[in-house]
């Protein structure tokens, strides 16, 4: 980010060091993701906010895609939004890395908005503030978020290996409400969209459970929903702090009343909040997004399917793991020490990765062959050697 842009955004704080701290700890440029084909591009964005300020920002794109030629159908995936203007200052550039692998290898082109307000284009110009939060407006934010989609989607139309005719709209918490402006707005080729936890006006520690914005989201979904033509795929948390578990049901009761198309999900409490469902429980929803995608014919696997103990070592004898000795010490030595479920794996010149928890195996693959783009194969799952010369 340019100097210039965050003395512009200092000046709408009431400390100047308070900047200064954010801007000292601004993060580094995460390296490319090869094996994603992993691009970034930046398009002009013209927005509107609550108080009808137009203005035209520049914006970045993520942009994941399988290989091949293509052209391969579209999900454009959507960012959330934090609660201070600092943390909206990070990451610079969203990326959602794990999750668009599973969407890469589920056959898809990924592009990842960083919208105006944030990272990149954050500075003296917020068009998804909703003002108080006694009386918030959803509707302009929703349509500002919305409308840097559908310049995402125009913009893929100059990518020879996107098929825009097809194409989904992805987000979690303001992203999935951005979903769900996305999908009544009713663009051409758009299939379906899939609200992960969407909605606004939450705050877990001075309102846990209890969005500002209830009656209001209700209201604005319940009248747009019959201008939807996309079925929808919502998935909600039991133990969302930003939205407590009645307020996702009550907004899907008013989009279907409304004449929307909306199948709604909501997977057991998870960790300390479930509002970080997206990022952090992919073990559960993959399996029901895999359902909804399979409804249009995307079949495809996001993983390979894990092979049966091959005998080759027992998974604790280090010297048989055909990887440099740095690597054994460093990464095979924590990958024992790690709980199940958990998985390693290998690649060429020296390749390897781990993973423990949540989408063990699609993340140490990831993390395997992400930097250097040749693929890798697993080593050890759980308990057991896999890995066949």
């Amino acid at each position: 980010m340019k100097l210039a842009q965050w003395f512009r955004a200092c000046l709408g704080f009431l400390m100047v060091s308070g900047c200064l701290a954010v801007f000292a700890q601004t993060p580094e440029e995460p390296a490319l993701a090869k094996d994603l084909n992993e691009e970034v591009h930046r398009i002009e964005v013209t927005v509107k906010d609550l108080y009808n300020r137009t203005e035209t920002r520049k914006i970045p794109l993520t942009v994941f895609k399988p290989n091949g030629e293509g052209p391969f159908p579209l999900v454009v995936l959507n960012h959330g939004r934090a609660g201070s203007p600092d943390k909206r200052a990070q990451p610079l550039r969203f990326r959602y890395e794990q999750q668009a692998r599973y969407l890469v290898n589920k056959g898809f082109v990924v592009i990842v908005p960083t919208r105006v307000g944030y990272g990149e284009a954050f500075g003296d110009f917020d068009p998804e503030t909703n003002g108080s939060c006694s009386s918030p407006q959803i509707e302009p934010m929703s349509m500002a978020a919305s409308e840097q989609v559908l310049a995402a989607h125009s913009f893929a139309k100059n990518l020879k290996f996107v098929d825009t005719s097809r194409w989904w709209v992805m987000g979690q918490s303001v992203g999935g409400l951005t979903t769900v402006a996305t999908v009544w707005r009713n663009p051409p080729g758009l299939q379906g969209g899939i609200n992960f936890a969407g909605g606004t006006g939450g705050d877990p520690v001075a309102r846990p459970g209890q969005s500002c914005g209830v009656t209001q989201i209700a209201r604005l979904w319940k009248n747009k929903a019959k201008e939807a033509q996309a079925d929808m795929l919502w998935l909600y948390w039991e133990n969302d702090l930003f939205w407590g578990a009645q307020a996702p049901r009550d907004w899907h009761q008013a989009w279907t009343e409304g004449g929307g198309r909306a199948q709604f999900q909501q997977l057991p409490a998870f960790g300390k909040d479930g509002h970080s469902g997206f990022t952090s429980d992919m073990d559960h929803w993959v399996p029901l997004v895999d359902a909804y995608l399979a409804k249009s014919g995307y079949t495809q696997s996001a993983l390979p399917p894990v092979p049966d103990a091959s005998g080759f070592a027992d998974v604790s004898d280090l010297g048989k793991v055909p990887i440099s000795a740095d690597n054994v010490q460093k990464l095979y030595t924590r990958f024992l020490s790690s709980p199940a479920p958990r998985a390693f794996a290998i690649g060429p010149n020296g390749a390897a990765g781990f993973a423990y928890g949540d989408w063990a195996i699609g993340r140490a693959l990831g993390f395997c062959q992400a930097r250097r783009g040749a693929p890798c194969k697993l080593y050890a799952v759980d308990q057991q050697v896999v890995w066949r010369n």
